[in-house]
């Protein structure tokens, strides 16, 4: 509607705006004929020129009128049909907005219908659970009432029984009445006689009452005197067990003083490798490269379905560790047959030689020791690659170096020989495979090769014979020596000595009377053993245990503790028939 009054008002104007143009050519038109009416011609020529011009101004005008009224009635036309079609469109518009508002109110409708439903579904599902739980409540309650009357039924027959009992109580404190009266009489008779008996007695000893305290007294402090002495016998143990225990803190602050690496060995090497394919190239040709390779360097090579890795088997631990290097760099170059593995052997040998100086250097420098020859520092190299019960000796030297060092420093011997002994004192074990001896005897004969002071070779060769030593050295490294050797994980036990250990504790435990079975658990550390109930009581099981326990400490050697645990069973089966 908007846009067809618009239409109709701009149609309007153009029309006046025609018609205001129209008048204002007729103005001028007739201005014209006017100054042509008022020339130099003859008037009545004039006139005649003036009606002509006037009756063709007034035909054109009169033209220009109907050709105008035309133009605004077919602009007005033109509006009124534009008008007509604006406002269909527009009827047509509004119409379709009244179906989308129709159609979108009857979706919205619907939705609140829905939701309604749904509303008055979960009203209704909430109701009957709530109709359910009143019900269950009802059943509750119903209960409850139950046990409440129930509860009033007991209350009232125990209170009932309490009134019976409260009335025999009331008799009981009758009762007890007449006989406190009884007994405070009797104790008054009591009183009468001790009294009679008391001047009796002192008639009959012929002692008086403070004579005969007097006597009791001392009696007493005889008693006393054995007690006394007992006491100060326990005050004696517990000061040397407390002794003890310190001495024990202090070793134990010692030792953790010298917190050294502990280490072990086993025989063989694990190599990586970088895939399965490479397994192929090491064996070679009908097998060549293993061959050439293990007749270079005495060690065995596994290959076997380990993936990415080979073994190297050798119970020779420098040849076992030169053939990883050789084996090692021939698989970082990949250049592997007989020429090539005789070449990398070769300097794998001379490297390992570079390998052991540097080792035998290290362990001088950290127990703070110089002037050692290098013929040592190469022997001392060599004990890395040397185990007892799988500990590392190279390892097990410097810390026992170390331990001799503050030893000899608590004694106020030199510490410096104190630890030359202590990195020294299994120099032999380097060589006692090649060469024939003890490794004491080797070790000694080593040290006056390389001019080592006597103090130094006195513990080498008499750390483990302590009855032939000279001076005090071996027994500083024997103590020492023992101790790294005791420490937890140090050495690997030996399977066959742990079951010998273990058949040791059972066959004690068998040898005593009475003792049916024995049977040695947790690694040693406890033995149980059963008993014959019929030769063993209760009291003598407990006199078998500690027994067992004396035995085991006097014929046994062993870590820790050991628990022994005595079990007598009596058993009664009877059979129905």
């Amino acid at each position: 509607m908007n846009w067809g009054m618009l239409i109709l008002g701009l149609a309007t104007g153009l029309a006046v705006g025609l018609l205001l143009g129209f008048v204002a050519r007729q103005r001028r038109d007739r201005r014209l004929l006017q100054q042509a009416g008022g020339g130099n011609s003859p008037p009545r020529e004039g006139g005649r020129k003036g009606g002509r011009l006037l009756q063709q101004a007034e035909e054109k005008i009169s033209r220009q009128r109907e050709e105008a009224d035309r133009w605004a009635r077919h602009i007005v036309e033109q509006a009124e049909e534009e008008r007509e079609t604006l406002v269909t469109k527009e009827r047509q518009r509004l119409n379709q907005e009244l179906e989308l508002l129709r159609s979108h109110h009857e979706q919205e409708h619907a939705r609140s219908r829905q939701n309604f439903e749904q509303e008055i579904q979960r009203t209704r599902a909430d109701l009957d659970r709530e109709r359910t739980d009143v019900r269950e409540a009802r059943e509750e309650v119903r209960h409850d009432r139950e046990k409440v009357e129930q509860l009033e039924e007991r209350l009232n027959l125990r209170g009932e029984q309490q009134d019976a009992r409260a009335v025999r109580l009331d008799e009981y404190e009758d009762r007890l009445d007449n006989r406190s009266t009884g007994i405070k009489e009797r104790e008054a008779a009591v009183e009468v006689r001790e009294q009679d008996v008391e001047t009796e007695l002192q008639k009959v000893a012929q002692l008086s009452r403070e004579q005969a305290i007097e006597t009791l007294l001392k009696r007493l402090d005889r008693k006393l005197e054995r007690e006394k002495a007992v006491r100060i016998r326990a005050a004696l143990d517990q000061a040397n067990s407390e002794a003890k225990r310190k001495a024990h803190t202090i070793i134990a602050q010692a030792i953790q003083r010298s917190a050294s690496e502990i280490s072990t060995a086993i025989s063989v090497s694990v190599v990586p490798i970088p895939n399965d394919n490479m397994k192929g190239r090491i064996i070679g040709r009908e097998g060549r490269n293993i061959r050439a390779f293990e007749s270079l360097t005495g060690v065995d090579l596994i290959i076997d379905d380990t993936p990415e890795a080979v073994l190297l088997s050798s119970f020779n631990p420098i040849r076992r560790e030169a053939a990883k290097l050789a084996l090692t760099e021939l698989v970082a170059d990949g250049r592997i047959h007989p020429a090539r593995i005789e070449e990398v052997v070769q300097k794998a040998q001379q490297d390992m030689q570079t390998y052991i100086r540097e080792k035998g250097e290290e362990a001088a420098l950290e127990t703070n020791l110089v002037g050692l020859k290098q013929g040592l520092l190469q022997l001392l190299g060599r004990m890395h690659f040397r185990t007892s019960y799988g500990q590392n000796m190279l390892k097990h030297s410097v810390q026992v170096a170390h331990l001799t060092g503050l030893i000899a420093a608590e004694l106020g011997l030199d510490e410096v020989i104190a630890r030359r002994s202590g990195l020294l004192h299994d120099i032999g074990k380097s060589i006692d495979r090649e060469i024939e001896g003890t490794h004491t005897e080797i070790g000694a004969n080593l040290g006056r090769r390389f001019g080592e002071p006597n103090e130094v070779i006195d513990a080498i060769h008499h750390h483990h014979d302590l009855d032939q030593a000279e001076t005090l050295f071996p027994i500083i490294v024997n103590a020492a020596d023992a101790i790294s050797a005791a420490r937890p994980g140090a050495r690997r036990e030996v399977l066959e000595s742990y079951i010998k250990r273990l058949e040791a504790l059972e066959n004690i435990a068998m040898s005593f009377p009475g003792v049916e079975k024995s049977y040695a658990i947790q690694a040693g550390r406890e033995i149980r053993i059963i008993v014959e109930p019929e030769k063993v009581d209760d009291d003598s099981a407990v006199l078998l245990a500690r027994d067992i326990a004396s035995r085991i400490e006097q014929d046994m050697e062993y870590p820790g503790q050991v628990q022994v645990t005595v079990v007598r069973e009596s058993r009664a089966v009877e059979y129905a028939r």
